[in-house]
């Protein structure tokens, strides 16, 4: 096809332009089609999203709810075995990646620190030096790009779109500049560091999975879906939760300028980890609340523990500590002057 010239008067002068026929078109529609391509591409890459977590957390989602519809078929005593696998793996995470290695809150004698190790692998959150580490930089740099799940991105990314992307650099810098050495000298998270991957299938498959079928004669398909698959996928979900709906709904009695919440519910479901305010108000406390044993199964365990000698050294944000920062910082939601807490023995 012959192109027609149009012209055009431009300051006087005759300008000269070429009229564009349907195939000259097309190349150009379709260049403009593969240029967005690459740009579409190009932002794909770089949010660095890890597809092997993605296609993983689809499959674990999709065979949890699979997992419901087996409830009814699977016997009472599997029922009752699920839910003491799940406490078992909330505190692995709750009394020993959090409590006791992230925050040192508390003291715990070598039979303790291996228990809670070993319920740690049944979580399957990461070993515990890289839970602690990630932890610390969590609370130093919460809601900048060296939060590893900077709530600032949205409750989606908070909650579990972090693990489907690749680390910002800031998290993996800052990182490296804490002291982990405690860590590092603890002979237990060393040595589940380096079998972590056979403790996690050990503890988080078929432990749950095996002690159904071996004493009370459950199917193995029955006691995998519920002890190990929907027991695994409401444990992650209860614990995202704290970085989620725990960094964005609910009140700061403790300190209103900073993002973490009081939420019940995630209390409820964390077994005592939804005092996110006080918490990051008073990391170092080991009851993550001013209301003691109340709402908080994980400080029952703990004071536990104590009484039975395994544990020690509890720290406490004292009352008039609490009170004050109430008055100085707080949201006014609790009263300032009836907290009630309970009083270290």
């Amino acid at each position: 096809m012959v192109s027609v010239p149009d012209a055009v008067l431009h300051d006087g002068e005759t300008v000269v332009k070429e009229q564009m026929g349907p195939e000259d078109c097309s190349e150009m529609v379709m260049e403009a089609r593969c240029r967005a391509g690459d740009e579409k591409a190009d932002r794909w890459r770089s949010l660095g999203i890890v597809w092997r977590n993605v296609i993983l957390m689809a499959l674990l989602h999709i065979g949890a709810v699979y997992s419901i519809l087996v409830i009814p078929r699977a016997k009472p005593l599997t029922w009752v075995w699920s839910y003491m696998c799940f406490i078992v793996t909330a505190l692995g995470v709750t009394a020993g990646a959090h409590r006791l290695w992230s925050h040192r809150s508390y003291r715990a004698k070598l039979p303790l620190r291996v228990f809670l190790a070993a319920a740690n692998s049944m979580a399957f959150q990461n070993d515990i030096y890289e839970w602690a580490r990630d932890h610390r930089v969590h609370h130093k740099y919460s809601e900048t790009d060296a939060d590893p799940h900077n709530a600032t991105r949205g409750f989606f990314f908070a909650h579990i779109g972090w693990l489907f992307v690749r680390k910002h650099s800031d998290v993996i810098e800052k990182g490296r500049k804490l002291d982990v050495t405690d860590l590092l000298a603890d002979p237990v998270v060393q040595f589940q560091r380096r079998y972590y991957k056979t403790s996690v299938l050990i503890m988080c498959f078929l432990v749950p999975t095996v002690v159904p079928w071996y004493f009370w004669g459950e199917t193995l398909w029955n006691s995998y879906f519920l002890a190990s698959i929907l027991r695994y996928t409401v444990s992650l979900n209860v614990t995202w939760l704290v970085n989620s709906a725990a960094h964005m709904y609910g009140n700061r009695p403790y300190d209103q300028n900073i993002s973490p919440r009081e939420n019940r519910w995630v209390t409820f479901g964390a077994i005592g980890e939804g005092f996110h305010n006080f918490h990051h108000t008073f990391p170092f406390d080991y009851s993550t609340s001013e209301f003691g044993l109340r709402f908080n199964p994980t400080t029952c365990f703990i004071d536990l523990m104590c009484w039975m000698g395994l544990a020690s050294n509890r720290k406490k944000a004292s009352v008039e500590t609490i009170q004050s920062r109430k008055l100085r910082t707080g949201d006014g939601s609790y009263g300032a002057v009836n907290s009630t807490q309970d009083k270290e023995a």
